[in-house]
């Protein structure tokens, strides 16, 4: 028995030993299939005909490892439309593969950092994906042209590194960036479409996000379907107003209860410009019970003080819904 045991030792230590040896072949041969896999296979792909959201980042300011910072991906047929460009956002999508190439415009809802933060790299991967010959189209409310141009500058050095290094026909110089497309902000019960296209409407509508103005929201139309997506908001009347009877809320919410805690760890702590932060970002944002209160009473189709469904979202959440349809089917990708 105890040269069985000395035995099987030796051969664990040899499998061990070999196992070392070949790490780097088996890692390689691991990359290269799911390189191959990911080069080779598209989410658009894999979609019926209709209109489908992805969370591109779910999440906020706070580092949290399953939400990157603020991205709605809304797929209507072939085109892909982005809403809000926070941090993180272009990796969540090549980790969903969801090519950037196939970005036919982004969409912000307003200018808090942390819903433009990665727009910079966003246009860089769209424009290396699709060696597209005209820029990024970015909708926005009156403002919008300043936050483009700003992210146009920042990165003219790159882009013209790119195309020396690269080539003209691999990168087009036409493609770099971004071009603003401003639009007036609406006034309350008003709507403002922003564009219509191969059966699509997008509809702009302002929320309360006071003191930050301009603040809006959007809505999509297609093939008999429809989502809205709030943007940062409270809780108001008028977004309620523009989700009514539509298949999916996409909806902003902050925990008062988890705040309150990062707001009494601040005072412990002696940390009293985390503690005002904390405090003051209570009253613009709109609270779970909120979001599921508006979900009810606009009669959305999936959103206990409301029957139908509700999903906390996070990076990889996938929404389908199938043109012509009621069906409303709930993924994760990540």
């Amino acid at each position: 028995m105890k040269r069985f045991g000395l035995g099987m030792l030796g051969l664990l230590v040899v499998l061990a030993v070999t196992g070392y040896a070949l790490r780097k072949t088996i890692t390689l041969r691991l990359i290269e299939r799911l390189v191959e896999r990911n080069m080779a296979s598209s989410l658009l792909d894999e979609l019926p005909d209709g209109l489908h959201v992805a969370l591109c980042g779910a999440g906020s300011p706070l580092p949290d490892p399953k939400r990157s910072g603020p991205c709605t991906a809304v797929i209507a047929g072939e085109r892909v439309y982005i809403v809000d460009v926070g941090a993180g956002s272009s990796r969540v999508l090549s980790r969903m593969r969801l090519p950037q190439g196939k970005i036919a415009g982004v969409l912000l809802t307003h200018f808090h950092s942390d819903h433009i933060d990665g727009l910079g790299e966003l246009l860089m991967q769209r424009w290396a994906n699709a060696g597209s010959a005209s820029p990024t189209p970015v909708h926005g409310p009156s403002g919008v042209g300043a936050v483009v141009d700003g992210f146009n500058l920042s990165y003219r050095d790159s882009q013209q590194y790119r195309v020396a290094h690269h080539g003209a026909d691999t990168m087009p110089p036409g493609g770099a960036g971004a071009v603003a497309h401003p639009f007036a902000v609406p006034a309350v019960d008003e709507g403002r479409i922003v564009l219509e296209r191969d059966g699509l409407t997008i509809t702009a509508f302002v929320v309360d996000h006071s003191p930050v103005r301009p603040a809006v929201g959007y809505r999509f139309d297609f093939r008999g379907r429809s989502v809205v997506v709030s943007g940062d908001t409270k809780k108001n009347a008028n977004l309620q107003r523009f989700a009514t009877g539509v298949d999916l809320l996409v909806h902003e919410a902050l925990n008062p209860q988890l705040v309150g805690l990062l707001n009494q760890g601040a005072e412990r702590a002696g940390r009293p410009r985390l503690v005002k932060i904390t405090d003051d970002i209570l009253d613009y944002h709109t609270t779970p019970v909120e979001a599921a209160e508006i979900a009810r009473d606009a009669d959305v189709g999936y959103a206990e003080t409301w029957s139908g469904p509700v999903s906390v979202g996070r990076d990889g959440t996938l929404v389908r819904l199938p043109a012509d349809s009621e069906a409303i089917e709930l993924d994760e990708l990540l």
